[in-house]
C-alpha cells in the first residue's frame, strides 16, 4: 500500500518522530491546564524533545555508504568482523579513540590500553551502534562525536579522504598506554 521508498523513509526517521509525539502530547498536557497537568506536560514535553534531539543526533551518526563487515556490540564489547580484518575490544580496555582516513575510506581507530588496535570503517552495517557505545566514554559527549564526523573547516570532504585524516576523538584519562616495561 506504502511505497517502499516512503516505507523506507518512515523507517529511517521513526525516532525523531517517536520523540515528536511524545513532545506534542506533553504541549497538549500543558494546553489543558490545571494545576496537576501543566508540570505534569512540562516534564513530559521536555523529556520527548530530549529523545528527539538524540535520535536527530543518532541518525546523523547513521551511515552514508556501505563498507565491508558488519560491527556488533555485545555487554560492553565492540566486534568488527571483515572480509579482511577483524577483531574485538572491551569498551572498558579502550584507551584512545581516532578518526582517520585510509585509502580513501574514512575508519574508527580503536586503541586498548596495552597499544593493540582495532580498525572499523564508519560506514560498516552496524557502525551507528557506536554512537551509543562511544556516548558512554567518560567525557565524550555525542555533540563530539558529531563534530569529528564534520569535515574540517575549508576542506571538503574528498580533501579529507585524499589527505590523511587523523583525527583524536576521545582519549581515557590518566597515565595513557601501558609500555612493556610498566
Amino acid at each position: 500500500m506504502i511505497r517502499p521508498e516512503v516505507a523506507a523513509a518512515l523507517w529511517h526517521w521513526r525516532e525523531v518522530a517517536a520523540g515528536g509525539g511524545v513532545l506534542a502530547a506533553g504541549l497538549w498536557l500543558i494546553w489543558l491546564g490545571g494545576y496537576l497537568l501543566v508540570p505534569l506536560g512540562v516534564l513530559v514535553a521536555l523529556g520527548g524533545a530530549a529523545l528527539a534531539l538524540l535520535a536527530w543526533r543518532r541518525l546523523r551518526f547513521a551511515p552514508k555508504g556501505e563498507a565491508p563487515g558488519v560491527v556488533q556490540i555485545d555487554e560492553g564489547q565492540i566486534s568488527y568482523m571483515g572480509p579482511q580484518l577483524g577483531g574485538f575490544i572491551s569498551l572498558r580496555d579502550l584507551a584512545e579513540v581516532r578518526l582517520i582516513s585510509l585509502r580513501g575510506r574514512r575508519l574508527w581507530r580503536l586503541k586498548q590500553t596495552d597499544g593493540q588496535a582495532l580498525l572499523i570503517p564508519i560506514d560498516a552495517a552496524g557502525s551507528e551502534r557506536l554512537f551509543d557505545a562511544f556516548s558512554a566514554l567518560p567525557g565524550l559527549s555525542s555533540a563530539d562525536l558529531l563534530a569529528a564526523l564534520a569535515p574540517p573547516r575549508g576542506a571538503d570532504s574528498r580533501a579529507v579522504m585524499a589527505g590523511g585524516e587523523n583525527r583524536l576523538v576521545w582519549r581515557r584519562a590518566g597515565r595513557g598506554i601501558l609500555s612493556a616495561q610498566d
